[in-house]
């Protein structure tokens, strides 16, 4: 199955093709009555992220997909449970990583604002 999505892209109302094949003809084109261009198939493609300002762990540098320092010894022999943590200050970390930080002060370690979970898991 293919992760491409074909659309189709609706004919202007002064274009009419009786085939499938979408062609768009604009009034504001050349004046010998000629196609500048013919859509014959558009691709769309996307990419996603994570909400967050950054995508590593400031603490450890590692990117939050992969295990923070602590798993990482783990990680040869089974799967981590190694997940992020989001403050309210939208920033992330790894959750054993901003553990260890918050033991010896309460503040994020970007912004230097007291922190406070927001959320945390995968």
């Amino acid at each position: 199955m293919s992760d491409a999505m074909d659309i189709d892209v609706p004919e202007p109302e002064h274009t009419h093709t009786p085939s499938h094949t979408h062609t768009h003809t604009h009034s504001h084109g050349p004046k010998d009555g000629k196609k500048r261009f013919e859509v014959r198939k558009w691709t769309a493609v996307a990419f996603w992220s994570w909400d967050i300002v950054v995508d590593t762990c400031a603490i450890c540098r590692n990117h939050l997909m992969e295990p923070c320092i602590e798993c990482q010894p783990q990680s040869m022999n089974e799967e981590p449970e190694c997940v992020a943590a989001w403050g309210e200050c939208n920033h992330a970390f790894h959750m054993h990583c901003i553990s260890r930080w918050l033991k010896s002060r309460n503040v994020c370690p970007l912004d230097n604002r007291e922190w406070s979970y927001q959320k945390y898991g995968k």
